[in-house]
């Protein structure tokens, strides 16, 4: 009797599944399933997959924009109930979702669960989304999919093999969105650009310690993100998607952001500047989230967290869409109420949240191999204690907002940069003469090895100057109100973190082209000095207060030199000059 009722409900289950459930079970199974969770599907197996999903589902459409250093293109897979695929017309009916796959190769695991999240809506094993559009790139960095390997990640459990986390010309990606050295990042500004997302998905692995959580959320940081969206991405969306991942047994904290070290001593948010995905779409107002599973965690349970993440995004996408939307129009002409912009932040110490956070014992030992102090967890004794989670920021440094920019003429990669992100500009059709403010650079630091192709500055500081300067045919004049706001402010303002000045864009002004000849400047120093009342004064009195500069002969000439008509104009000159309000109408 047993038997046979379990026939007959095996029966009646088979009979109740849609044809297209059976096609998911039997014609569209991942690389993932098929080897029980062990191994991610490769670059060929990924596309290949994505086509023939394509193929058979109207819902689907593949398309290729850009290409990548590699030399294979980028794709893009989007999911639209409607079939409807014109991104003009959806992002301004529906909200967009965009996920970004294996910008890490290595980290895999959104690459699978994206596959089996788009066959599962294209089959009706899940119920589709009617007012939110999905949009994937299956894999972005190419190069580092095709250099697969089994160990470069030293300590994560899984999958069998795996990408390199630099592309083909060895650039971490997750590092040149502002920059756009690779030809990955400039495809990527174009298919953001078309797409227009609302929601930023990036996923990614990470370990800096031991807990006891699969999954770790990167939300971009809510006050750089700032007004009404930042409080909407810190009080609703991000604890709606907590609170729904714990309904369905999936337990997820903020990203550990610490490294070798205990996280129940407290920690901060990772800030994203620009240089990162998050940072990068968050310029346009897009909410962007960083999915951070944890390493050690065994991959098949990576990729189902990572999949049961993105269907709650969805969810909330749903739901909340038509504020998501109404929330970023807004934000398009906020600025405008503004007078300064951030261009520094730091932790705010006068404000937290308390995570009631779930880790391990870590141990200080003895090791083994050094001799010296190490640390240890203890999986055997989990915790669940109250730590401190510094996630407020403060602004420390702001500047005016101009009304405008102008850029001298020969910039060709910064005016392409600026044509690649849809910023609005003229050129100047006469040579003029404008009242502009105009940037000397006084202090910067370099850091001394290399990182991601330049060797990056920091800690700029600038003496600012408002004076008449001479403007040519066809130098470019940039007016700040337009969608690309903030893009203008972080790349053009030189003290901002990733700043094209910080970048090196600019270096050429860093070096003088012209110097002098002690034994002939120094007939023309002396009678500077006693041509000069005031400049003999402040010479003298640099001498007293600073007794390097008394002390050092060749010092002193230069200083003098400096003051000199010989001194180059364009040494430190920044060429890129600011136009205030109160002088805009002097811009044609």
């Amino acid at each position: 009797m047993l038997i046979r009722f379990l026939l007959f409900f095996i029966l009646i289950l088979t009979f109740s599944c849609t044809e297209k459930e059976k096609q998911s079970i039997v014609n569209f199974p991942t690389h993932f399933e098929q080897t029980q969770g062990t191994e991610t599907a490769t670059y060929a197996q990924t596309i290949e997959f994505y086509i023939q999903l394509a193929k058979e589902f109207s819902e689907i459409n593949i398309q290729t924009i850009g290409l990548t250093d590699s030399g294979e293109p980028l794709h893009i897979v989007t999911y639209n109930v409607e079939g409807d695929f014109n991104f003009r017309k959806l992002s301004k009916e529906k909200l967009v979702l965009l996920i970004n796959n294996g910008i890490h190769p290595g980290e895999s695991d959104g690459i699978d669960a994206t596959m089996l999240l788009f066959r599962d809506l294209a089959t009706n094993k899940i119920d589709a989304p009617e007012k939110t559009v999905l949009v994937t790139i299956p894999i972005y960095n190419i190069g580092g999919a095709l250099n697969r390997n089994t160990g470069t990640r030293a300590n994560q459990n899984g999958p069998k093999s795996y990408g390199f986390r630099g592309n083909t010309k060895n650039y971490d990606l997750n590092r040149d969105f502002i920059k756009s050295d690779s030809k990955n990042a400039r495809s990527f500004a174009k298919i953001f650009h078309l797409v227009n997302p609302d929601i930023f998905i990036d996923n990614h692995v990470s370990n800096g310690a031991d807990y006891q959580y699969t999954l770790t959320h990167l939300f971009t940081q809510h006050n750089k993100l700032g007004g009404q969206l930042g409080t909407y991405l810190n009080s609703e969306m991000m604890p709606s998607l907590e609170k729904s991942l714990m309904a369905n047994n999936w337990e997820i904290t903020p990203y550990v952001n610490v490294f070798n070290q205990v996280p129940e001593t407290g920690f901060s948010q990772f800030i994203d500047h620009p240089r990162y995905s998050t940072g990068y779409t968050t310029l346009w107002n897009t909410f962007g989230l960083m999915v951070e599973t944890h390493m050690l965690k065994p991959y098949k349970q990576r990729v189902e967290g990572t999949y049961e993440l993105m269907k709650q995004v969805i969810n909330i996408a749903e739901t909340d869409g038509a504020k998501i939307k109404e929330l970023r129009n807004d934000a398009l002409t906020r600025h405008q109420n503004w007078s300064t912009y951030p261009i520094q932040w730091a932790v705010d110490s006068t404000q937290h949240t308390t995570l009631n956070f779930k880790g391990y014992q870590g141990d200080t030992i003895i090791s083994k191999v050094t001799g010296f102090s190490r640390l240890k967890y203890n999986r055997n004794k989990p915790f669940t204690k109250e730590i401190k989670y510094q996630n407020y920021f403060k602004a420390i440094d702001s500047v005016v907002i101009p009304e405008a920019y102008i850029i001298k003429k020969g910039y060709d990669k910064i005016i392409n940069l600026l044509d690649l992100n849809q910023i609005v500009y003229k050129t100047i059709k006469a040579d003029t003469i404008l009242e502009v403010e105009s940037y000397k650079i006084q202090e910067y630091k370099s850091r001394i090895n290399a990182y991601e192709g330049h060797y990056l500055h920091y800690d700029t500081k600038v003496a600012a100057q408002n004076k008449s300067v001479h403007f040519s045919k066809g130098d470019y004049l940039i007016i700040t109100d337009q969608p690309g706001f903030r893009y203008l402010m972080e790349t053009l303002e030189p003290a901002a973190v990733d700043s094209f000045f910080n970048w090196n864009f600019f270096d050429a002004i860093l070096q003088q082209k012209e110097d002098f000849s002690p034994y002939v400047f120094e007939d023309e120093a002396e009678e500077m000095l006693k041509n000069d009342t005031q400049l003999n004064q402040d010479f003298n009195l640099k001498k007293e207060e600073d007794l390097e500069f008394k002390s050092n002969w060749h010092a002193q000439l230069t200083w003098l030199y400096k003051k000199s008509n010989h001194y180059e104009a364009a040494h430190l000159q920044y060429p890129v000059y600011r136009i205030l309000k109160n002088n805009a109408k002097s811009v044609n």
